[in-house]
């Protein structure tokens, strides 16, 4: 399974994001905290060489909580300052300032000298599609200042949103990079949400998922959907679909809507709370 999904407006993002950057005081990464490695642009950290940085784990309430807790240390080491979250409940959201402050520490210290007092620190806010960077701005400002959706691309081009006294935020558009290298990272990707539904294989997707839960999260497929967990992905997607009674006209089982249900399934927390990656996979 190979995807590639570069739109002309990812690359036009890019270029601009290039050009803000000189704007900025503080790069605000949200990951997703299902994904963290997976779901962090590598290019980021090229545009934004130089600048303080703040990483997010959002969807922290979908997440593995011990994962969550060793990708937050992984990142703390590497030099990021971290922050939990679940934007859309609200929690880990009022933490995100004081990460702000710790990171623009030396910024703010350099300011108080030179007599600048009250200059608002200036951040841009970046992430892939889907990553929830506008439920987050909304939930951070308290206010629906941008649009959010559920389907990626919904920030078509730059804003400036003045959250508080202390904090000016540029919104960028959602953009991937333009080749995965590890197709493992375009799986996980599509996993969430963040390509466009159209280039994928939901039965071949469902099936690596079920594989991945089975082997890291035993019980919950059975505990989810009242079936054996024997096999493999691919025979718990038929059971499944047989104890559902996932039918096309003539009695046909229908993969790939029951394999679309379980991505769904996934996708909300229904599964269970369930990371799929580790530290470990990216330590050398």
């Amino acid at each position: 399974m190979h995807y590639q999904w570069y739109p002309g407006h990812m690359s036009k993002a890019k270029r601009q994001m290039q050009e803000d950057m000189k704007l900025i005081d503080v790069v605000i990464e949200l990951v997703d905290a299902r994904i963290p490695y997976s779901s962090k642009n590598p290019d980021i950290d090229y545009i934004a060489k130089g600048k303080d940085r703040v990483i997010l784990l959002n969807k922290s309430d979908l997440a593995d909580d011990v994962a969550t807790t060793a990708f937050r240390r992984y990142y703390e080491e590497k030099g990021f300052h971290v922050c939990t979250v679940n934007s859309k409940g609200g929690n880990g959201v009022k933490n995100v300032m004081n990460t702000v402050r710790a990171a623009c520490k030396e910024k703010l210290e350099k300011d108080r000298a030179r007599g600048i007092i009250g200059r608002p620190i200036r951040a841009m806010i970046v992430g892939i599609p889907n990553v929830g960077k506008s439920t987050f701005i909304n939930s951070f400002a308290g206010k629906a200042c941008v649009k959010t959706g559920n389907k990626p691309g919904v920030t078509k081009g730059k804003q400036w949103i003045r959250l508080n006294k202390e904090l000016e935020l540029l919104d960028t558009p959602g953009i991937l990079w333009p080749k995965f290298e590890d197709q493992t990272v375009g799986i996980h990707i599509a996993m969430i949400g963040s390509i466009n539904e159209d280039l994928l294989d939901q039965v071949e997707m469902s099936i690596k998922l079920m594989d991945y839960i089975m082997q890291k999260y035993p019980g919950f497929l059975a505990g989810r959907y009242n079936v054996p967990e024997e096999g493999t992905g691919e025979e718990m997607l038929s059971k499944i679909a047989e104890k559902r009674a996932c039918k096309k006209k003539g009695g046909e089982l229908d993969l790939e809507k029951m394999a679309s249900f379980i991505v769904d399934d996934f996708r909300g927390g229904r599964i269970g709370k369930i990371t799929l990656e580790c530290p470990e996979d990216f330590t050398p």
